[in-house]
């Protein structure tokens, strides 16, 4: 695919982290820019996560310099989906065990195979880093994982496809541009079905755990603000943020 003209594009040998490069350069960009680390050696996760990064997988960061309110750019999460999910399905030829995973998960064959991690810098007007996580030739131990965490798998072996990094950020770049350009035109709502489309366990029986709470319940759909809806035995639930359990 072309590289999307609006967008600049930098390699790095080694990073700690592409977030926090992100950061580091913010101030000096002109426009978005995709930050590609062939090696981190401090990459995190959310809520501060280790985040285990073999050479081969894909670790890169979005930094762009949104003009919506913060609850609109917070949805750029499911934009940032999309755009994954159109990657795995153009480099590996289908879209068979693709799924997406509220907030912010990606999964291939029911395991998690990509995260994303949404960072604001620079405060309410500043710029938003989007990192992206993909396990393209190799997953964490799911010893590495909490308990009833949706384990990690890879691209290579659920599919026998090897993808390099630079040839999966290519692709991403344009499936990304593709998709910020349906939101930025059209707003949350096409965005939003297409998600819901491609959601995992919609309808069934789900836990979204917050810190030390915990609701359970029948997964219903995503609302028009990004929240996740779950009906309980006390009702119909609207949650945020929280960390989801199958």
């Amino acid at each position: 695919m072309p590289w999307p003209s609006s967008y600049g594009k930098r390699v790095l040998a080694e990073v700690d982290s592409t977030n926090a490069e992100a950061a580091r350069i913010a101030s000096q960009l002109q426009g978005p820019e995709w930050i590609l680390g062939l090696s981190q050696t401090a990459a995190r996760g959310r809520r501060g996560r280790a985040w285990s990064n073999p050479a081969g997988n894909f670790a890169a960061t979005l930094v762009m310099k949104p003009s919506e309110t913060p609850d609109q750019v917070a949805l750029r999460s499911f934009v940032a989906s999309l755009a994954l999910y159109d990657t795995f399905e153009h480099l590996t030829g289908s879209a068979v065990g693709l799924s997406l995973k509220w907030p912010n998960d990606v999964l291939l064959n029911g395991g998690k195979v990509a995260g994303i991690l949404l960072e604001n810098i620079g405060g309410m007007n500043g710029h938003l880093a989007i990192g992206i996580g993909v396990n393209l030739i190799a997953a964490p131990d799911p010893s590495m994982v909490e308990a009833r965490a949706v384990p990690p798998v890879s691209v290579l072996r659920e599919t026998g496809v090897r993808i390099l990094p630079e040839a999966f950020l290519n692709t991403l770049a344009e499936c990304y541009a593709l998709r910020e350009s349906s939101f930025v035109t059209y707003g949350f709502a096409p965005t939003r079905t297409a998600w819901l489309d491609r959601a995992a366990r919609i309808g069934e029986v789900i836990t979204a755990r917050t810190g030390s709470d915990s609701q359970t319940g029948t997964f219903e759909t995503v609302d028009e603000a990004g929240n996740l809806v779950l009906k309980t035995s006390k009702g119909r639930v609207a949650i945020a943020a929280a960390d989801v359990f199958f």
